[in-house]
């Protein structure tokens, strides 16, 4: 037995390439021919396949959400505290199937994938794609699965608007939605930081104009400053004084632009080790998946009232009332979590949904979780939020 496969772990796992030969039409309005899916599974589905839970990856996910892939593993996958026997997702009573979206770069169909028009990498031809397609292609995997309903949905940040996305798009085909450290909607702010980051993507000299395998080359300082930026936002100001403070890395200010303080040589090695394990053209895709999500902007228009002002400053009434509208089809339970120290989705923003949840006058459960960890705590092993997920997914 390999020496990870205890109690708690699924142990060794392998995954899956599936492959739909269906074309699939985006929202962009662009086919893609042919797709490929690349998933994992742990435990096993029981005969009327009623206990299969869906697990939706964030920005720079993948499918390897729980277990190891050899023997040699350092690390486990990126989910794995709440993934496994006796853990809140318990493999001796779920089948848990976790998947790499497409536009990804982990298996899945995005743009380092072969484009069948040219024999070269999709790159920069690849279509942009939304929150949306994501569901759509997680549907047709259910299908394969013959799995007619979901006993959960579950995501946290961009997996969190799967989650909710599926709620409205597939009311009758999930029992449970679980969405966590997320947002029915990107803030300005929010998008500006995407900006950013793509930013500094497009403007490395090696990102040639997306095509930079086609020449051998990668946007790796692109990358690197993208990947920066971001996890600043990810971690909170006193995670940051805890961890790294002001300490010097030499215990002396050498008066030049190398590295002087620890959280210069922690980001710059998080930077470097991202930019080696992912592709920039999925960077700048799934942002912009993130940015353009807002599931209640068709309904807008109609939430409206005479009685806003002109000035603007009803906005955010008829949005929450448009949220309101676009939940109201919704048929499964809700479980919805935040983190107070979570400044790039605030407990705020999970707030509104649960408003809006409460107004369609569906069934509901909120937890704000006291964490340290900020925006990153949705994938840390707090005992209140792992109890808490435990007994909404068998309650």
């Amino acid at each position: 037995m390999h020496p990870k496969q205890n109690r708690g772990s699924v142990g060794i796992v392998v995954p899956q390439t599936l492959r739909f030969d269906a074309p699939l039409t985006l929202q962009c309005q662009r086919t893609l021919p042919f797709f490929e899916l690349v998933i994992e599974t742990y435990g096993t589905l029981n005969a009327d396949k009623s206990n299969a839970i869906l697990v939706c990856h964030a920005l720079s996910g993948s499918h390897h959400a729980a277990g190891y892939h050899s023997a040699t593993d350092k690390k486990p996958g990126w989910w794995d505290v709440f993934i496994g026997p006796g853990k809140p997702m318990d493999t001796d009573k779920f089948f848990v199937v976790c998947l790499n979206n497409i536009g990804s770069c982990y298996g899945s169909t995005g743009p380092t994938s072969t484009n069948p028009d040219t024999g070269k990498p999709y790159g920069a031809d690849f279509p942009l794609v939304t929150v949306k397609d994501w569901v759509k292609t997680q549907a047709m995997l259910a299908d394969r699965l013959g799995v007619d309903v979901w006993h959960a949905v579950v995501g946290g940040s961009m997996g969190g608007m799967q989650a909710l996305q599926w709620s409205i798009d597939y009311p009758t085909r999930l029992k449970r939605c679980v969405v966590i450290a997320s947002t029915p909607k990107l803030s300005a702010q929010n998008i500006a930081f995407n900006e950013v980051a793509r930013q500094s993507i497009l403007s490395d000299p090696d990102f040639c104009a997306g095509r930079y395998l086609e020449y051998g080359k990668t946007p790796k300082r692109g990358l690197i400053l993208a990947r920066m930026v971001g996890h600043i936002t990810y971690l909170t100001d006193e995670a940051m004084r805890v961890k790294f403070g002001r300490d010097l890395k030499t215990g002396q200010l050498n008066f030049n632009f190398d590295v002087e303080f620890e959280v210069e040589s922690y980001l710059r090695y998080q930077g470097e080790r991202f930019s080696e394990r992912f592709d920039a053209n999925t960077y700048l895709l799934m942002t912009k998946a993130l940015d353009y999500f807002d599931p209640a902007q068709p309904f807008l228009a109609q939430a409206r009232t005479p009685t806003d002002n002109d000035d603007g400053s009803d906005t955010h009434t008829a949005e929450q009332r448009a949220l309101t509208q676009a939940l109201s089809g919704t048929q499964c339970r809700f479980f919805i979590v935040s983190f107070t120290t979570d400044w790039r989705f605030t407990p705020a923003r999970s707030q509104e949904i649960v408003d809006a949840l409460l107004a369609s006058h569906k069934a509901v459960s909120y937890l704000n979780v006291d964490a340290p960890y900020g925006h990153d705590s949705f994938l840390f092993d707090i005992p209140l939020y792992r109890r808490a997920l435990a007994n909404f997914l068998t309650n």
